[in-house]
Formats: structure tokens, C-alpha cells, sequence
């Protein structure tokens, strides 16, 4: 008998071969977010040339102050672009610290303010209160620009994992609203349909770091009620949402071995067939989280780089993208 070929793009193949494939539950849950206390990521980290600061903004009517790492350039001079960053961690986990180097990444490369966002997580604190979370954060960079030294026009919005579902989300949100216009969206293999949970095609052994039984518990503390049913409440789920049309331009990155890459192609092909513009990156052989779990490979700072330009020629287009960059 022919061995099947080896899924996984060189870079990653050792990896891929360690990593443990561990479904998410509750007991996980609790050990997890125990050990992240104890990190000593969980500090604020001191660079030369970024200034980061814990900030407490103003959260959702009735809820709580949310907290922001905000992260800026020392030698900024006059208003400058700005990013508000959601992190991942499948709706239940995660923090602004464990995305504390690539946040300092974009603002460093890019010369531009990052904000990120400390969201609720369910299953204690299910839908809307993350995604409510994220816009009071939003609503505070539009309204505080001035005082921050931000182009309102130029705030882009952008996350990873259950961070870029929560990004569709909120993109969705804002244009309903019409309080806010995001500039841009950044869509790093996003987490955008619970309808997922209910395939029974998937190949669980070209997955890593986030698999089926995770996808359903996930969308379950989020929703708050088994995915895949036949109804769930507007803003929720970004890819249940039938009208695409008016949402800002997007890029979109996944791998051909994580979970979502055929949620993200579909929600890509329809931003474009609803005439948002959406540039799409797809890495042969990349599994879930990769960039992150792998992050000095070369495949890896590859994927960086090319969502990093993405955001730069967003938030400074030249003369000639203006058209472009008014989608909607």
C-alpha cells in the first residue's frame, strides 16, 4: 500500500507531528485560563520603540469598563493610522497578551496605533457581550481620535481565529449601526460559521490546534445553544448574514489544512460577489494557529508579511487605490 502523502507544508511538518489534538472542554477550559495567569506574557511588555499602556474605556450600556493594550509608535508625529485587534481563542480563551510581539509587529513596521481589545468570553459571557465589548472599544477610537492622535478615517479593524470572526462580526455591526465606518478588515483564518459544526466530511487528521469537537464546543459557549440550528440572532454568526454588500474592503488568509478554510473561501468569494473587495491568501499545507505555533519558521513570516502589506496598503493607500478603497 502507497503512504499517504504528508498533508502538512514542509516548514510545519514537525510541528504538525507534535501537536497534540486535544478537544476543548470545560475542565480544559478552567486549567488553561489558570495557567495563562501565571504567564509572564501577562506583563506589560517594555520596548523602545513602542509605548504599551492598559487602558480602561468605557464598555456596553450596564456592563463593564473593557480593557485595551494600546501600542504606540515613540517616534509617531501628527495624527497617524490605527488598528483595533481582536484576539483568538475560540470565543472561551485568550487575552491582548498573547498577541503582545505581533502587535508590536504591526505598530513598529507600520508606524500606526494599535488597539486590543480585553473582550468578555463565554461561555460565562456569551453573544453579544464579546462582540458589544469590540465595538464599545471601536466606538472609544472613533470618539477619542483626536485626543489619540488617530486618522478617524483610516481605523482599521482586524483579528485571528475567533478574533476575525469577531472582526466580520463587528465590520457587520458598525455598518447596521451607522455610528462608525471601519476603514478595513483583516481577517486572519476567521471563525465565521457555526454551520461548520455539523459536517461529517472533515478529515480530523489534517487538522491541528483547533478541531471539530473544539469548533462545537466553541460555538456552543458562544452562542449559548447548539450551533448549526436553524436560527441564530443577527450579528452572531458573520457568515449567516445574506447581505454583504456596504461592508468595508477585507483581506482573508487560511491554510488548506484548517478547519475553516472552507467557511473563509465562501464568505471571501461572497464579499467580492456583493462588490466588497476582498484579496484572499491561501498557504498550502498550513494548519490552524500556524503562524503563531510556528512563528520563526519561514512560511510563517511569510503569512505575516503578506497580511502586514495588506494592512499597509489599506491604512496608506496610494492616489491611485482611492477607488478601491471605497467599497460599498
Amino acid at each position: 500500500m502507497t503512504p499517504t502523502a504528508n498533508p502538512f507544508h514542509p516548514d510545519l511538518q514537525r510541528a504538525a507531528r507534535f501537536l497534540p489534538n486535544v478537544t476543548a472542554n470545560r475542565p480544559l477550559l478552567a486549567v488553561v485560563r489558570l495557567l495563562t495567569r501565571f504567564l509572564p506574557a501577562s506583563r506589560v511588555p517594555q520596548d523602545v520603540d513602542v509605548a504599551v499602556e492598559d487602558v480602561r474605556v468605557p464598555g456596553p450600556a450596564g456592563a463593564p469598563l473593557v480593557r485595551v493594550r494600546t501600542y504606540r509608535p515613540r517616534k509617531a508625529q501628527g495624527p497617524i493610522p490605527a488598528l483595533l485587534w481582536i484576539h483568538g481563542g475560540g470565543y472561551i480563551i485568550g487575552q491582548p497578551e498573547q498577541d503582545d510581539a505581533l502587535c508590536l509587529d504591526f505598530a513598529r513596521a507600520l508606524g500606526i496605533l494599535v488597539v486590543s481589545v480585553d473582550y468578555r468570553l463565554a461561555p460565562e459571557n456569551p453573544f453579544p457581550a464579546p462582540l458589544e465589548d469590540c465595538y464599545a472599544a471601536l466606538r472609544w477610537l472613533f470618539d477619542q481620535a483626536g485626543a489619540l492622535g488617530v486618522l478617524p478615517e483610516r481605523i482599521a479593524i482586524g483579528g485571528a481565529s475567533a478574533g476575525g470572526g469577531l472582526t466580520a462580526a463587528l465590520a457587520q455591526f458598525a455598518h447596521d449601526r451607522k455610528e462608525v465606518r471601519p476603514a478595513f478588515q483583516l481577517l486572519v483564518y476567521p471563525m465565521l460559521d457555526d454551520r461548520t459544526t455539523t459536517r461529517t466530511d472533515i478529515d480530523g487528521t489534517r487538522l491541528r490546534a483547533w478541531n471539530q469537537g473544539s469548533n462545537v464546543f466553541g460555538w456552543r459557549s458562544y452562542l449559548g445553544r447548539e450551533p448549526g440550528s436553524a436560527e441564530v440572532p443577527a450579528h452572531a454568526v458573520p457568515a449567516r448574514r445574506e447581505d454583504l454588500s456596504g461592508l468595508p474592503p477585507a483581506w482573508m488568509g487560511v491554510g488548506t489544512c484548517d478547519l475553516f478554510h472552507d467557511e473563509d473561501i465562501a464568505y471571501a468569494r461572497r464579499l467580492e460577489a456583493a462588490g466588497v473587495p476582498c484579496d484572499v491568501t491561501v498557504v498550502s499545507g498550513a494548519f490552524h494557529g500556524f503562524d503563531v505555533i510556528t512563528r520563526d519558521a519561514g512560511v510563517a513570516r511569510e503569512f505575516r508579511g503578506v497580511y502586514t502589506a495588506a494592512l499597509r496598503r489599506a491604512l496608506f493607500p496610494a492616489p491611485g487605490d482611492a477607488e478601491h478603497a471605497k467599497a460599498g
